[in-house]
């Protein structure tokens, strides 16, 4: 999602990707919280209940960092499991979602309390817990 008068991309709202028309919805929120779902979001409906006059939200088809993927088969989703070193890390615990895509890949992760889009390999404090691996 992306506010029509600047472009800006809408970081609180679900990230949705389409898969030949299998949707999947990622969305961080406080600190700790994360859902995904399928074909649950309908991005051709207008947005309601916007209260902002000065900015005005609208689902976007492209993410220019995300431009590369396209057409690419998947190969593997991974959960990541933050697990830092630090005893007083208040990130740890907490998750992203990786999309791998032969030797590229890309991350939907929790920005404190909103999602964030990584593109490349995730950082070593990250434990891997794989969801689904293409059979070859």
């Amino acid at each position: 999602m992306r506010f029509v008068e600047d472009e800006d991309w809408f970081a609180d709202c679900p990230v949705v990707l389409d898969f030949d028309g299998v949707r999947v919805e990622i969305c961080h929120w406080k600190l700790d919280e994360l859902s995904i779902g399928w074909n649950t979001v309908d991005t051709t409906a207008a947005i309601s209940g916007w209260e902002n006059a000065e900015l005005t939200p609208e689902w976007s088809d492209t993410d220019e960092r995300l431009e590369s993927f396209l057409g690419q088969e998947l190969d593997e989703v991974v959960l990541l499991e933050w697990r830092s070193s630090s005893r007083h890390d208040l990130a740890d615990g907490t998750l992203a979602v990786e999309f791998v895509f032969g030797a590229d890949r890309f991350h939907i992760a929790n920005a404190l309390d909103e999602n964030s889009i990584d593109v490349g390999d995730a950082h070593p404090d990250f434990v891997r817990h794989r969801l689904y691996r293409r059979a070859d």
